[in-house]
């Protein structure tokens, strides 16, 4: 499944027309790039309303409290629809587990590695959000990462999902959905990247023209 890494409600409505996208993704640096002014509940609403299934917003607050008291204002806004994506962390850890008991979806963000992905998910975390992009930036394979992870999950039957971020190219995506990912969060440049192919519109090309010439 593809999640988009977006908050920009037009170019969410428009991607999602494509039928191809299952939930929404969000982050602060995402937000503070592109709605660095706006109000968050109301710029999340709109997201919704843009969107189907999930969307992910992410705590910001730091200790267990804070972040508890956060996390139930954020589901608030709408808890059929709202994930809420809580930093990996030992009070990360006990909000997602507070929250799971408590019926709220999480996405446990930030994780680098098998062991933090098997605490996120012992916990109780819906989605567990690798980050691909910055595992290979310390030198390390994504890929061995992201296989690992979903053999353990299958093997003992952890509800929780892999979800695949940081992505920085189409083959990030493929090797993610290879490697046994349950989801890839895709910014919008790489999605409308995978759309083409050059033989594609070369082919397509030959066809109309083949039908604009028939009889001439």
């Amino acid at each position: 499944m593809l999640f988009l890494d977006s908050s920009n409600p037009a170019e969410i409505r428009e991607l999602f027309a494509w039928g191809v996208l299952g939930g929404v993704t969000t982050n602060p640096l995402i937000l503070s790039r592109e709605a660095k002014d706006a109000i968050l509940e109301e710029r999340m609403r709109e997201v919704i309303a843009a969107s189907h299934g999930p969307v992910s917003v992410e705590l910001i607050a730091e200790t267990e409290a804070e972040m508890l008291e956060e996390a139930r204002a954020i589901h608030a806004w709408d808890p059929a629809r709202i994930c809420v994506k809580v930093p990996f962390g030992e009070a990360g850890l006990r909000v997602t587990h507070a929250l799971a008991k408590a019926g709220v979806r999480t996405n446990v963000t930030c994780v680098m590695n098998f062991n933090q992905a098997y605490l996120a998910a012992l916990a109780g975390g819906t989605y567990v959000s690798i980050f691909s992009g910055r595992i290979r930036d310390m030198g390390y394979d994504a890929r061995e990462v992201i296989e690992q992870t979903r053999a353990r999950f299958d093997r003992e039957r952890l509800t929780a999902e892999v979800l695949v971020g940081s992505i920085r190219h189409i083959a990030d995506v493929n090797e993610a959905l290879f490697a046994g990912a349950h989801v890839v969060t895709v910014p919008p440049p790489i999605l409308r990247k995978m759309l083409h192919n050059p033989k594609t519109d070369e082919t397509i090309r030959e066809f109309n023209a083949a039908w604009a010439n028939r009889g001439k």
